[in-house]
C-alpha cells in the first residue's frame, strides 16, 4: 500500500483535524455508491479507509512515523539488538516471532538455512543419515515430533458495505503473494478467514494455512452500535420549520425521510430494518436531524431572526435554572 499520508494528501505534520476533513472528502468522494459506474472506486475507497486507519489513529501514527509498522500496519522488524535476523514479524511484547522451515541446503543461521541445518550445526552434524562434517551434503535430521508452524496471519480492512454484502477483495501475503479473498456477507470485525494450504511449506510438511483477521474500517457517515445504525442528517433551516421530505442513505438504496414541522435539532427518527443483518432479523437505523445553517453571513435571514425574536421570545434553556 502507498503511503497513507500520500493517500490522504496531507504533510506528515498535518492536524488530526487535517486528516479527519481530508479523510471525509475522499471517503464521499470515492464511495462505490457515489461511483456505481467506476469498477476502481471500491479500491481507491478501500485504500482511502485503509490510510486513515493508520495516521487517523494517534497510537497507530506515532507507531508509523518512527518506523515501527508499515503503511498496512504490520510491524516492522526490528531485529534482537544485533542478533541474528530471519523469520517472521509479529511477535509477543514488541518481539520478532521467527518460523524455522525445514530443508534448504547445507549453512549457518543466516541466508534461510533451514531447521535442520541450525541443529546439524548445533549436534556436529549428528542427525539421522549424515555424518560430521558432511559438506555439500543434505542432512535429514529427526525433528522427534517438533511441530512447525507454517500459518500466516494477515490483517485486513474491509468497509462496512462488504462486511454486509461481501464481496472480493485482493490481499498481499508477507511473502509478497497476492491473492484474490472472498469476503462472506456477514463478516464481523475480528472474525478470521481461513484458507486451507495458502500458507507457508517446508518439505515434508502439509502447507500451513492463511489466517486473515478482519477489520472494519470507519463509515464516513454511519455509526455502529452493535447491529444498529446511527446517522446523523443535516437539514436547513427553513426544513426544521416548516417540515418537508429529505433523502436519506442507507447501505442499500436511499430513502425518503418525512420531517415533521418544528423539528428540533437532535431529534432522531428510527428506520426499522435498515440497520446491520443480526441473527433474526436486521438492525435499525437511528437518524439523528442537525440543523446546518447556510455559509457566511445572510444580512436578510438575520433581519428576519431578530423580528421574530422581538416578537416571540423564548428560552429553550429555562429548565437549566
Amino acid at each position: 500500500m502507498r503511503d497513507p499520508y500520500e493517500v490522504l494528501g496531507v504533510p506528515r505534520g498535518a492536524s488530526a483535524a487535517a486528516i479527519k476533513s481530508a479523510y471525509r472528502k475522499l471517503a464521499k468522494k470515492h464511495h462505490p455508491d457515489n461511483n456505481k459506474n467506476d469498477p476502481k472506486a471500491a479500491a481507491r475507497f478501500s485504500e482511502v479507509n485503509s490510510a486513515n486507519e493508520i495516521i487517523g489513529d494517534e497510537d497507530k501514527r506515532k507507531q508509523f512515523d518512527r518506523g515501527e509498522i508499515d503503511a498496512e500496519g504490520k510491524p516492522r522488524f526490528q531485529g534482537f539488538g544485533g542478533g541474528p535476523g530471519g523469520g517472521r514479524a509479529g511477535g509477543p511484547g514488541g518481539f520478532e516471532s521467527y518460523t524455522f522451515r525445514t530443508g534448504g541446503g547445507p549453512g549457518g543461521m543466516g541466508g534461510g538455512a533451514g531447521f535442520e541445518d541450525i541443529l546439524n550445526s548445533m549436534f556436529g552434524g549428528a542427525a539421522r543419515g549424515g555424518r560430521p562434517g558432511g559438506s555439500g551434503r543434505t542432512f535429514e535430521f529427526d525433528t522427534g515430533g517438533i511441530g512447525l508452524d507454517l500459518d500466516l496471519n494477515v490483517a485486513m480492512t474491509v468497509s462496512l458495505e462488504e462486511s454486509v454484502k461481501g464481496g472480493e477483495k485482493r490481499v498481499r501475503l508477507p511473502t509478497g503473494k497476492e491473492l484474490n479473498v472472498k469476503i462472506p456477507a456477514g463478516v464481523t470485525a475480528g472474525q478470521q478467514i481461513r484458507l486451507k494450504g495458502q500458507g507457508e511449506t517446508a518439505p515434508g510438511h502439509p502447507p500451513g494455512d492463511l489466517l486473515i483477521t478482519v477489520s472494519i474500517a470507519p463509515h464516513p457517515f454511519f455509526k455502529v452500535e452493535g447491529s444498529d445504525l446511527r446517522l446523523d442528517l443535516p437539514i436547513t433551516l427553513y426544513e426544521a420549520v416548516l417540515g418537508g421530505k429529505v433523502r436519506v442513505p442507507t447501505l442499500g438504496s436511499a430513502v425518503e425521510l418525512s420531517i415533521p414541522k418544528n423539528t428540533s435539532s437532535g431529534r432522531t427518527f428510527r428506520l426499522k430494518g435498515k440497520g446491520l443483518p443480526k441473527p433474526g432479523g436486521t438492525g435499525d437505523l437511528f437518524v439523528s436531524a442537525r440543523i446546518i445553517l447556510p455559509d457566511g453571513n445572510d444580512s436578510e435571514l438575520e433581519a428576519l431572526m431578530q423580528k421574530w425574536r422581538d416578537g416571540h421570545p423564548y428560552n429553550p434553556r429555562s429548565d437549566f435554572g
